[in-house]
């Protein structure tokens, strides 16, 4: 039998953070959750070796050993949607990430998304609030012609390094722009126009759309995926191998796993990677140009 035990936090991290260590300290096989991202952060801290693995649901989590990141991370969004320039023969890119501590993962996802297809990376520059005129000016004396550029902003907007950009004519007829998922949490900008980003659908709930509208009478949202997924994962592995079968070889499986929300597979560090649609955008909206994506 897998129970599964359900707890409104009601956005409280603390409260978020104490059910999780009760779940992992009182012989839980795996968690779902928490939805707080300093909750999934303090979890990502803590050791030993009794620790279930934990589907963590929390926005912009990284992950880490054992606690993976369910949600769509900018270095997967990034590192797909330059596989999709790259799948179409762009050649040689340009990495502008804001500076942090996953700027240096990000370059490394980009990277090596890039190599399937036999692009390259030609450089990363970091850059920081107020400073992204003075990273394009540099990055215009150390690449000749990148046939794209991606800017992955992190938390900020990534409007004054695509203003910056565009007084450099990019994009323009020979140079494209990348962006990721995160831009799509700020306000659309003019300047987004005829960037490419790679990121899941918000309408695509696959089969549980109609019964979660029945059920709740109202629309099932791309988060209401995500968790609907990661409760079929975990009854899909209790039912094929037992409940004590959610090991770290299960879990990070070369091959994923298919959900409503598409194929994703887990990481070793926490991270996951996932297919998504691909997508331009065009008059403040995104129009489809590949029905799937991947940077892996």
């Amino acid at each position: 039998m897998l129970a599964l035990t359900v707890e409104d936090t009601k956005g409280d991290s603390a409260l978020a953070g104490k059910l999780a260590v009760t779940a992992i300290t009182t012989g839980s096989k795996v968690v779902i959750g928490p939805t707080e991202l300093p909750a999934a952060q303090h979890i990502a801290t803590l050791s030993g070796s009794k620790r279930p693995p934990v589907l963590a649901l929390a926005d912009n989590f990284a992950g880490g050993p054992g606690v993976y990141a369910v949600l769509l991370g900018e270095a997967d969004s990034a590192a797909a949607g330059a596989a999709g320039l790259a799948a179409k023969g762009s050649k040689k890119f340009v990495l502008l990430v804001a500076d942090g501590p996953n700027a240096g993962a990000m370059e490394k996802r980009v990277a090596n998304s890039l190599s399937i297809y036999g692009a390259a990376l030609a450089v990363t520059l970091r850059y920081s609030a107020g400073d992204g005129a003075k990273t394009v000016d540099e990055m215009g004396s150390l690449v000749d012609a990148p046939d794209a550029v991606i800017v992955a902003s992190g938390n900020g907007s990534p409007s004054p390094v695509l203003a910056a950009l565009k007084s450099k004519g990019i994009p323009g007829k020979t140079i494209s722009v990348v962006g990721t998922n995160r831009w799509l949490e700020h306000p659309m900008d003019p300047l987004f126009e005829g960037a490419f980003v790679a990121t899941l659908d918000p309408g695509e709930t696959g089969p549980i759309a109609d019964r979660f509208r029945t059920t709740y009478n109202y629309p099932a949202d791309v988060n209401v995926a995500y968790a609907y997924d990661m409760v079929a994962l975990t009854a899909g592995i209790a039912s094929a191998v037992g409940p004590d079968g959610f090991s770290k070889k299960v879990l990070e499986n070369p091959n994923g796993f298919r959900g409503s929300t598409g194929l994703f597979r887990f990481r070793a560090d926490g991270s996951s990677q996932r297919s998504m649609p691909f997508y331009r955008i065009e008059k403040g909206a995104l129009k489809l140009v590949a029905k799937s994506t991947s940077g892996f």
